[in-house]
């Protein structure tokens, strides 16, 4: 048993301790605490804590976004987490979120405010920025979660339909490519941030086909397609607006294709090789110095076995995205992700997301998410 004296002494260092944290800090003090060790100190604050200062101290959140504080964190590497986002049509703007540094689940909400119009659907992301259509509205509308700015673009017309959408940020903004149809005709637009307009292309209908599987992806200043069978890769030119086929053959037998980009000159193919629509196995290449596919790696057969029963062999359903050194494959029909780690070369399930119901069925749409203070909408 612990004595009187020991008893004693700790008690007196508890209320010690107790009442210099009672006390209040002298604000002479504080006041003067120079801008750059409060930067210093914020850069250490989680994202939920961030969020948090715009309710809790003007002066700390107008701190956070200082020309001094973004350009110090303007580089690749994002202090904060990086994300995987699910989004469930049994969701309200509320998403569960998966923190890929502590291994952890936590929710958001991507409500902007509360007068928010709730007909915003088809969300995509990339480089820290949502996008989301409205076809009420006929508009667009680009948000930046942690800096809580947006924009609203207007389709190019409001007698469109979409019927796709990439979107991908780039060194200098960001690109909207859509394809919208009108009067049974298809018509491809291009939204350029930095001069804040759309242009129009044709001419693209033949060389895409019927329809896309998920968006293009972005590798030598292009957006980048596999087209449904018979599948090919091909090439939309940024700038000058022509469709190419820029690499050889595809490697045999493909029962489905998609692409992926790392954003610093590599890309690669994710495919199912089999026979009558049915995958045998699943394999990763890379593509060449030659525009030939290199074989990189290929699934192991039981996580194949696995993966292929709960796409029902309905490769439609697949799509592919990079995420923070992760090769990322999912299905629209099964909440896990099966991924792709590229620095050890490994395999790996993402769990199921405990938040979600047992009932929960098809409708899973994962993104990635890494926030950036600097990213501008």
């Amino acid at each position: 048993m612990m004595n009187t004296t020991t008893t004693t002494t700790t008690t007196r260092k508890w209320n010690n301790n107790n009442t210099l944290m009672m006390m209040k800090m002298d604000p002479k003090i504080w006041s003067k605490l120079p801008p750059e060790i409060l930067e210093y100190i914020l850069s250490f604050l989680p994202l939920k804590t961030l969020l948090n200062l715009r309710s809790t101290c003007k002066g700390f959140w107008s701190l956070v976004f200082s020309p001094s504080f973004t350009s110090k964190y303007s580089s690749s590497s994002s202090p904060f987490s990086s994300f995987l986002l699910l989004s469930h049509p049994q969701f309200h703007r509320h998403y569960p979120l998966y923190d890929c540094t502590l291994g952890t689940w936590r929710n958001i909400s991507l409500s902007l405010s509360d007068s928010s119009p709730s007909s915003f659907t088809n969300v995509v992301s990339s480089g820290g920025l949502f996008c989301l259509s409205d076809s009420m509205s006929c508009s667009l509308l680009i948000f930046n979660l942690l800096a809580k700015t947006s924009r609203k673009i207007q389709y190019p017309s409001y007698s469109l339909h979409l019927e796709h959408l990439t979107f991908v940020t780039t060194p200098s903004g960001y690109i909207i490519f859509s394809l919208f149809s009108a009067s049974a005709t298809n018509r491809a637009f291009v939204y350029d941030s930095e001069v804040r307009s759309w242009r129009r292309f044709n001419g693209f209908g033949p060389i895409l086909g019927d329809k896309l599987h998920q968006q293009g992806v972005f590798f030598n200043r292009g957006l980048y397609f596999a087209t449904p069978e018979p599948f090919s890769i091909v090439r939309f030119d940024l700038e000058s607006g022509v469709w190419e086929r820029p690499v050889g053959e595809l490697p045999g037998q493909l029962t489905f294709a998609r692409l992926v980009s790392d954003g610093e000159g590599k890309l690669y193919l994710i495919g199912g090789v089999g026979n009558n629509g049915i995958s045998r196995s699943i394999k990763l290449w890379e593509l060449g110095e030659a525009g030939d596919w290199v074989e990189v790696q290929s699934l192991p057969e039981l996580m194949c076995r696995k993966f292929v029963s709960v796409c029902y062999h309905k490769y439609e359903h697949v799509y592919c995205f990079w995420h923070e050194g992760m090769i990322c494959i999912c299905c629209y029909t099964w909440p896990e992700i099966l991924y792709y780690l590229v620095s050890r070369r490994t395999w790996h399930w993402l769990p199921r997301c405990p938040s979600l119901p047992l009932k929960c069925s098809c409708g899973f749409k994962w993104f990635s998410f890494v926030p950036k203070l600097y990213a501008s909408v």
